[in-house]
């Protein structure tokens, strides 16, 4: 077009922007935008804001949306999104907060399913209500895709019930909707709810998907439904004539091994027709720490360092097993090869939300106001649990150092600083809820337990992988995790 002499105008580029797929090209494209004087169109500017939110550049994103001069619905949205979508969920809720301001713009549906994104994202059940709310006082219409939306963000902020209620109000439902309940139902641990909906699915005569039947598979497991999951992976090819994915044998270790069918799980990963990768074997290590076995635990690690042998998690899960077994030496050697390696162990935090407000914390933080308050309230805690049985797992402590070491390390975990600070902070009863980045460990599990049972509250944990509701002494996953 430029070889023939004809110069790009405002109507050209916001195509052109769509087509980058490298940020060095988007910059390249920026910089002519500018040389050209083009660069106060607000459709391109609009642009230039969804380039540079695909691309991870929130800053850049940003940038562009700051100098605006006038902004219109398209501008709010796409900034909106580029947050929402690059984990920035308190910024979107904030810059959608900002747009309230401007009399002259109704969001719309486009809005919304970022406005929602950003909720999931932070877990924010209150939040998520009042957004609901908002929808239906606006009068917005409930779409399939709105009503979806709510219920995948429902079941993300711990409140699967109301997900249920969202599902049972929408008139007509499509496939991702049954799916994305069956996935909600199945990370809080309510499998046979999840499996009864996917076969109301079927008698709906909707046809699952890969997707749906990851779901449904992964309910199975945390269910400990074995056979279940069995005829659901084999209907897989033989109902529906689709070939099962990686993930759907993975989900089909996962059942085996938190079953705690080792050999059988091996046996499953050697004859698979898929070449097992390192989600496969990493899968089947967590299973083998789990129940205690070093031997394949070794084996399954030869695999994994084959894959990715730099991975922190893999080297935490094997230096646990030999720590539960006593096997300091062969322990203090798995954490010096991640020295030697420059493995770096990813931090473990925890947050949780009061109103628009976000408290973080660290494991061992040290940097929150509130610090050594909320310590020495969560030693006098742990010290009072001591007396109805609560006992450190020390077997997981990073050294082999003294007990007393041991269960220091332990006790400032940040799922617990967030509890001790929950319990602190509110006096209302209200249900404490915990989003955490990593798997919660036994020990933080126990103390939840625990303190559930002490204080009589309701504690929900979003760990990486599944919800944990505690109440009364016990949780949702009846300790199988």
């Amino acid at each position: 077009m430029r070889r023939d002499g004809v110069s790009p105008d405002n109507f050209t580029f916001p195509f052109v922007l769509k087509a980058c797929a490298r940020l060095h090209i988007g910059h390249d494209a920026h910089a002519l935008i500018i040389k050209l004087g083009l660069g106060s169109d607000i459709y391109v500017q609009n642009g230039l804001i969804s380039l540079y939110g695909s691309l991870g550049s929130v800053a850049g994103a940003f940038d562009v949306f700051d100098e605006m001069p006038e902004r219109d619905l398209v501008s709010w949205s796409s900034m909106i999104s580029c947050f929402a979508n690059n984990n920035f969920g308190y910024e979107a809720l904030c810059l959608f907060q900002d747009m309230q301001l401007v009399g002259n713009l109704k969001p719309d549906e486009v809005t919304m399913l970022s406005v929602i994104s950003a909720v999931s994202s932070l877990g924010a059940l209150e939040l998520g209500k009042w957004v609901d709310a908002y929808i239906s006082r606006t009068g917005l219409k409930r779409t399939v895709s709105l009503g979806t939306a709510l219920i995948d963000m429902y079941s993300r902020c711990g409140s699967v019930d109301d997900s249920i209620k969202i599902f049972n109000a929408i008139p007509v439902k499509n496939g991702l909707t049954w799916t994305v309940l069956i996935n909600g139902l199945a990370v809080h641990g309510r499998s046979e709810e999840a499996l009864k909906v996917f076969h109301e699915m079927k008698n709906a005569g909707l046809k699952p998907d890969h997707i749906t039947f990851n779901g449904v598979l992964v309910a199975c497991s945390h269910g400990g439904l074995v056979d279940d999951g069995w005829r659901v992976f084999e209907s897989i090819k033989s109902d529906y004539g689709m070939e099962p994915t990686v993930e759907h044998y993975g989900c089909i270790v996962d059942l085996l091994g938190r079953a705690g069918l080792l050999n059988k799980a091996f046996e499953f990963v050697d004859t698979m027709p898929i070449k097992p990768n390192a989600v496969i074997w990493r899968t089947l290590l967590g299973a083998c720490v789990k129940h205690n076995d070093l031997k394949l635990s070794e084996k399954a690690k030869v695999k994994i360092h084959e894959l990715d042998p730099n991975h922190d998690g893999d080297y935490v899960l094997l230096s646990n097993v030999y720590g539960q077994v006593g096997r300091w030496d062969e322990k203090a050697n798995v954490r010096n090869s991640m020295r030697e390696k420059k493995v770096g162990k990813k931090p473990g935090y925890s947050f949780l939300n009061e109103g628009d407000m976000v408290h973080e914390f660290v494991s061992g933080d040290d940097f929150h106001p509130k610090s050594n308050e909320i310590k020495r309230f969560l030693i006098s805690i742990i010290d009072d649990l001591r007396l109805d049985g609560y006992t450190l797992f020390t077997c997981n402590a990073l050294h082999d150092v003294e007990d007393e070491e041991k269960e220091q390390s332990l006790s400032f975990h940040s799922e617990k600083l967030a509890v001790a600070f929950a319990l602190l902070r509110f006096k209302d009863r209200r249900t404490i809820r915990v989003i955490k980045n990593l798997r919660i460990c036994y020990d933080c599990h126990c103390f939840m337990k625990h303190v559930s049972n002490k204080f009589d509250r309701e504690i929900v944990v979003r760990d990486r992988n599944r919800f944990h509701h505690f109440s009364k002494g016990s949780c949702s996953c009846k300790d199988y995790w």
